[in-house]
């Protein structure tokens, strides 16, 4: 949809720190971020919001936000993670592409209200990125070339 940031991203024609992509869905950090490793997996085609979901861009969403999940948990290792989506403004919703935030939670961090949130501090957002995007060592050992 043209003027929307999200689809940008997905199109890959403005910047983000995108670390998990497939057919169907885009995760990339969250540039207000809520906790350390706090990111948005959304789908590539513009979806407004729940409504607009058809059954399949639905479930192929919520395998990509487990999928990060599970990269966070594996990773940053948060003491939990929560998966979070609003709906129309009255729900806070800012930004008008459907999409999943996955916060990695370490304890006594709390959510915070839209109004509340800011920038990161400098390197933080790049330092979870890297360690989101970084090869799994059980993949590369796989592709290694036997001796």
């Amino acid at each position: 949809m043209p003027g929307c940031t999200f689809c940008a991203i997905a199109a890959g024609e403005i910047p983000a720190l995108r670390f998990y992509e497939d057919d169907y869905a885009v995760a990339f950090m969250d540039r207000l971020p809520m906790t350390v490793g706090h990111c948005l997996v959304i789908p590539r085609r513009h979806v407004t919001d729940v409504w607009e979901l058809t059954d399949d861009d639905a479930a192929h969403v919520m395998q990509a936000a487990r999928r990060v999940a599970s990269l966070a948990r594996e990773r940053l290792k948060p003491a939990g993670v929560n998966l979070l989506n609003n709906n129309g403004a009255a729900a806070d919703q800012t930004q008008f592409h459907f999409h999943i935030h996955v916060i990695p939670r370490y304890g006594r961090d709390r959510l915070l209200h839209p109004w509340e949130r800011i920038f990161a501090p400098a390197g933080e957002i790049e330092s979870a990125y890297r360690k989101l995007c970084a090869p799994d060592p059980e993949a590369r050992a796989a592709e290694a070339p036997p001796n």
